[in-house]
């Protein structure tokens, strides 16, 4: 195997230590957030970081670079406390990985990519009407990383839209029905196919594949 010490990264081209560094954690989440300006503009932006922070209540995570540029999504969050996070899936690909484009503050990443605004339940926030599983979230707290100046935004859900075929008895989410997407670096898109789900596991106990 080859061995890439710290000295080494820091060496590295610039693009070649950021494709490395964000591929080496795995397959992400492919979802895109959207939110509404105070100016009632649309936004949709990409992202790869948002993670499950627990069932009861019912929270949700994700990672927003250092704000020292114009973040609109975080600010719109902050200002309106409301968004959605969006499954990206296969049919949208390429619209979704476009909503990564730095557009200016008063244009909505829907007009450029021909992707679908849509408005449920008086949420105050659009979802993706293409995305097949559709969740409302508002805004909790915000929790500095010093050690790079990102941020951890955290949000608890509020309600999900999803497809029916997805949504399994024990309510698991069979995202591969929907043709869920997930990112490997920081433009690679992949569709995971479930190879196999295991029952609740025990000390010493063997482990046993569910029916």
């Amino acid at each position: 195997m080859n061995y890439i010490s710290k000295e080494d990264l820091k060496g590295f081209d610039r693009l070649f230590r950021a494709n490395l560094v964000n591929s080496c954690s795995g397959y992400k989440s492919a979802n895109l957030i959207g939110t509404l300006s105070a100016k009632g503009v649309e936004n949709i932006g990409t992202f790869s970081s948002v993670t499950h922070l627990g069932s009861d209540p019912a929270l949700l995570g994700f990672i927003l670079r250092p704000p020292t540029v114009p973040r609109h999504t975080y600010e719109n969050i902050l200002k309106s406390k409301y968004y959605t996070i969006n499954h990206i899936a296969e049919s949208f690909l390429s619209e979704a990985h476009h909503c990564s484009a730095k557009y200016a503050e008063d244009i909505s990443e829907f007009d450029k990519t021909g992707l679908t605004p849509k408005y449920r339940n008086d949420w105050p926030a659009p979802f993706v009407a293409e995305s097949p599983v559709q969740i409302m979230m508002k805004y909790v707290e915000e929790i500095p990383i010093k050690v790079n100046g990102t941020i951890l935004m955290i949000g608890e859900i509020q309600g999900i839209y999803v497809k029916e075929e997805m949504l399994q008895d024990d309510g698991f989410l069979h995202l591969e029905v929907g043709d869920v997407a997930s990112i490997n670096g920081l433009d690679a898109y992949a569709i995971p196919e479930i190879k196999k789900r295991f029952n609740y596991t025990r000390p010493d106990q063997p482990v046993t594949e569910m029916v």
